[in-house]
């Protein structure tokens, strides 16, 4: 098992010159590698280093490990495991958890999607199950034909074909940009994907304002942008949710998502690493061959440092000047309900509507009016939303009592709610927006939401929300951004290769201004989700030295 060492003299003459110095009487203690941030992907990273024999250790700020990947009980006296930051894995590659021998399982939904709207003032909506029939009838009960969804097969069968090239690649060293066109090999994907705005694509496939706002959200997700933006922010976005896995496929947690990340604390564990936590880094100094971190439990010295935290705070704690925050936009809603509530829709039953990802407000036009508002300053007058009900895939999130009485546990995942909104007057902002966020979802439900919610031992009703700028201060995300960075593409430019030779950090896109300084979180190139992949690369880098 890999154990801390005292620092030989060597390394304690070059403690000196990268200048932390532990307070008087207090030892330096030694590791091949420091792990600043105990998420999902400092877990990764820890978890494989060790296992290759280096000695690790973990600090994480808070009392426990999974940053934002955890499962909570959040509602007093009700056995419900809620996923309270993080909700879906689409992301993580079987081969980490093969490579780590994760006892973690994820399980498929039947239903990918409900959006339901309203047609000549009658309710309706569109359904898309894995069923390619049932999905074919709910394209033509809204739209009166099959063309829309002829070409939803041919827009799915194009992401589909760029997911089984792309994907493999995550965890393989950073391609160039030529490199990934030609693996991907089809003109009109790369064109679409990569350097038109993903707008122009969707106008032109489809006809129907619902279908081409269902096409839109992947892109929209904790990304305030519009589908022509030309910086392709959107389009970064959509990749990213398309490509998991090979297949696009989100998938549930058992157990929730707190069930990967204290897989991934066990592995970690198992393998020889230490984790502390309530151990908040305060600082970090380099020469570029030795490093110190100082923090609230003492000092540590390591061959590498890998943060698992944003691009932002890691220039904090080097003492640089650090970029601009990522503005983060998201509402985060999580419930727990006696019942599913009734749709206007009875064409759909609830257990079969909130059994995949149930869209509000997120019709083509409605997003695009929804960015302008929130442009502007102004909350969304149609506050768009997504909401998942991990219970009805996964049951074993609830106590066996609650789940014979029927309850459900319900996340809702807001869109354009940048948080620039909440900097004046914030919990007041907070408040609004979710009473315009639910009552959105109530106009497509034939009872009140406030109707079906649990009322908790203290006589409160199970609902909870996060703003970005709450999830600014919990998880230390700065400007609530839950990508840490804006998301890149998953290449690197081609001039890079020049004919000089990269570092290992570059080829594995985990570089940082400092060659023993890595980062290991969402900022990296290829960073953005739960994914684990960061975590996989910035070890890969560190044991090539």
């Amino acid at each position: 098992m890999a154990t801390s060492r005292d620092i030989p003299e060597t390394i304690a003459d070059a403690a000196l010159r990268v200048g932390v110095h532990p307070p008087a009487g207090q030892a330096v203690r030694a590791y091949d590698a420091v792990i600043v941030g105990g998420g999902h992907n400092g877990l990764v990273a820890a978890a494989y280093l060790a296992r290759a024999g280096r000695s690790v250790i973990v600090l994480e700020r808070l009392g426990r490990t999974g940053g934002a990947a955890v499962s909570t009980r959040l509602f007093p006296g009700f056995d419900a495991r809620v996923s309270r930051y993080a909700y879906l894995v689409g992301l993580l590659p079987q081969k980490i958890v093969r490579d780590l021998g994760l006892r973690f399982a994820v399980r498929g939904r039947a239903v990918s999607s409900y959006s339901p709207t309203a047609r000549t003032g009658r309710p309706t909506g569109l359904l898309v199950e894995r069923d390619q029939s049932r999905t074919r009838a709910s394209f033509a009960r809204l739209t009166g034909s099959d063309k829309e969804f002829d070409s939803w097969r041919r827009f799915h069968g194009m992401t589909r074909h760029v997911a089984e090239r792309v994907f493999p690649t995550l965890t393989e060293p950073l391609p160039t940009r030529a490199e990934l066109r030609a693996r991907i090999d089809d003109r009109y994907a790369w064109e679409t994907l990569f350097e038109r705005p993903l707008g122009e694509a969707i106008e032109a496939a489809f006809d129907d304002d619902l279908v081409r706002g269902t096409m839109l959200t992947d892109a929209l997700v904790g990304t305030f942008t519009h589908a022509h933006d030309t910086t392709l922010r959107q389009n970064r976005c959509f990749l990213y949710h398309v490509i998991g896995g090979g297949t696009g496929d989100w998938n549930v947690p058992v157990g929730g998502m707190g069930a990967l990340t204290d897989a991934l604390a066990d592995a970690a564990r198992s393998a020889g690493a230490h984790i502390l936590t309530e151990c908040e880094a305060t600082h970090i100094a380099t020469d570029g061959r030795t490093a110190e971190v100082a923090s609230t439990r003492g000092t540590f010295a390591a061959r590498h440092v890998l943060v698992n935290a944003s691009p932002h705070e890691l220039a904090r704690l080097l003492g640089e000047q650090p970029p601009p925050p990522a503005e983060g936009s998201q509402l985060k809603v999580n419930m727990l309900l006696r019942r599913l509530p009734r749709l206007r829709d009875t064409a759909v039953e609830p257990h079969t509507a909130f059994a995949g990802t149930f869209h509000i407000s997120e019709g083509y036009e409605e997003l695009e009016t929804a960015y302008r508002q929130a442009s502007t300053g102004r909350i969304p007058s149609a506050p768009p939303a997504e909401i998942y009900c991990h219970s009805l895939t996964d049951p074993s999130v609830l106590g066996p009592a609650l789940a014979r009485e029927g309850y459900h546990t319900l996340t809702l995942f807001g869109l354009h709610t940048p948080a620039r909104l909440f900097t004046t007057d914030h919990d007041a902002t907070r408040e609004r927006l979710l009473r315009a966020t639910l009552e959105q979802l109530d106009s497509h439900l034939a009872e009140p939401l406030a109707d079906c919610l649990a009322v908790d031992s203290d006589g409160r009703p199970c609902i909870e929300a996060k703003s970005p700028l709450d999830l600014e201060r919990e998880l230390g995300l700065p400007g609530g951004n839950i990508f840490h960075s804006a998301l890149e593409f998953p290449y690197r430019d081609d001039d890079t290769d020049n004919g000089d030779e990269l570092s290992a950090a570059a080829r594995w896109g985990v570089e940082t201004a400092h060659p023993n300084i890595l980062l290991c979180g969402s900022g990296a190139a290829r960073g953005g989700l739960v994914s684990g992949i960061p975590g996989h690369n910035a070890a890969m880098a560190a044991l090539s030295h």
